[in-house]
């Protein structure tokens, strides 16, 4: 029997001037994030991250994973954060009240589905 999963909020922060690069590995992030990081974890739901003037900063997602050290290895291991994109990544558990099921097309399939 699998634990129940946990969820956990991923913000990651780009460094600036970094359009041309994530236009370059855009292809392989989101094949990443399709396939879950391989399987470490489900993204249910996610975005672009911009500032006042509409520029991007980052990326968000909301994270479904048996633990922490998996929901990281996801982050880290996100082809924009291999290429250096990547200023900060910021994981933060969310409640294990949160209504995941509420999220009706995630981005993976969900792992406990």
């Amino acid at each position: 029997m699998r634990p129940d999963p946990m969820f956990f909020l991923m913000r990651c922060l780009h460094h600036k001037g970094q359009d041309v690069a994530r236009g370059t590995h855009r292809p392989s992030h989101r094949a990443w994030v399709q396939s879950g990081g391989d399987g470490l974890a489900a993204v249910l739901i996610g975005s672009a991250l911009v500032d006042d003037g509409g520029s991007s900063i980052g990326n968000f997602g909301i994270l479904e994973a048996a633990s922490l050290e998996e929901a990281r290895a996801f982050a880290e291991g996100d082809p924009f954060n291999r290429a250096g994109i990547v200023a900060s990544i910021e994981l933060t558990r969310l409640p294990d009240a949160f209504q995941a099921a509420r999220i009706s097309d995630p981005m993976t399939p969900r792992k406990n589905s």
